[in-house]
């Protein structure tokens, strides 16, 4: 029987293979924005990605959720309009979930 915490050396290769793709992709494209000058139109739809990746995920979610996933997202939407910041508004839907799934 083989060790459950051995590392199988393709694996350890594939991890740092994918961590240097990672890396070189991010790193390549600060290069490449700092050599290369980019439209208004452009640099205002980077702005508004993050808010978007974030509703294409949590939306799915919410669309085939129940009351619990609702009311975590009403409580997620207010936390977002008063203090304007997404990763309390995350953090504080996250245990908005927990809560309601646990109660209802």
């Amino acid at each position: 029987m083989s060790d459950p915490l051995a590392l199988d050396p393709n694996v350890v290769v594939v991890i740092a293979g994918m961590a240097a793709v990672t890396y070189l992709t991010k790193a390549g494209g600060l290069w490449l924005l700092t050599h290369v000058g980019i439209s208004d139109r452009a640099e205002a739809g980077l702005e508004v990605l993050p808010g978007a990746i974030v509703v294409a995920v949590l939306a799915p979610e919410l669309a085939a959720g129940g009351p619990p996933e609702w009311l975590a997202g009403a409580v997620v939407a207010a936390v977002a309009l008063r203090t304007e910041n997404i990763f309390l508004a995350l953090v504080v839907g996250v245990g908005a979930v927990i809560a309601f799934r646990a109660v209802l």
